[in-house]
């Protein structure tokens, strides 16, 4: 039978220090300043906000043909197997990155905000080379995949 100190020695080394990711200090209710000063927005970015809103909901709902159509005629040819896979791409880039964005705040994480990035980037430059790899060498492609895994 083990002691008591011998089942903290096998607990110990599986906790997680809280030091592992530091923070930066937040003011009380991220209120900086006065509550009378004027609020300053934050500068304008083309690529953020409503455009890129309206570019995640275009790219999900170009997907529904681009899926339903060669399962439903049978029929794929290659240029719709790329817009497909590309599609695919994107869409997943920009929900992940929206997840980055909302869970690892950049005012909160600093740098562990732009490594998850480049992470990221890295990722679909990754999965990029894996759709030409596909793309390149599969008969059918993507959609010839996905055909073969539905039956199996």
């Amino acid at each position: 039978m083990m002691s008591r100190v011998g089942v903290r020695s096998l607990i110990k080394p599986l906790r997680i220090s809280s030091r592992a990711i530091q923070t930066i200090p937040q003011p009380p209710g991220y209120i900086v300043g006065t509550v009378n000063d004027a609020y300053v927005p934050p500068k304008p970015h083309k690529t953020h906000g409503s455009y890129h809103w309206v570019t995640e909901k275009v790219i999900a709902v170009g997907l529904v043909p681009l899926v339903v159509t060669p399962f439903v005629t049978g029929v794929s040819t290659p240029v719709l197997d790329s817009l497909l896979a590309g599609s695919l791409l994107i869409h997943c880039y920009a929900g992940f990155q929206s997840c980055i964005i909302d869970y690892i705040p950049l005012r909160v994480y600093g740098k562990f905000h732009h490594y998850a990035m480049y992470l990221l980037g890295l990722g679909t430059a990754f999965a990029g080379y894996g759709i030409y790899q596909i793309e390149k060498k599969e008969k059918d492609g993507l959609v010839g995949i996905i055909k073969r895994l539905w039956k199996a």
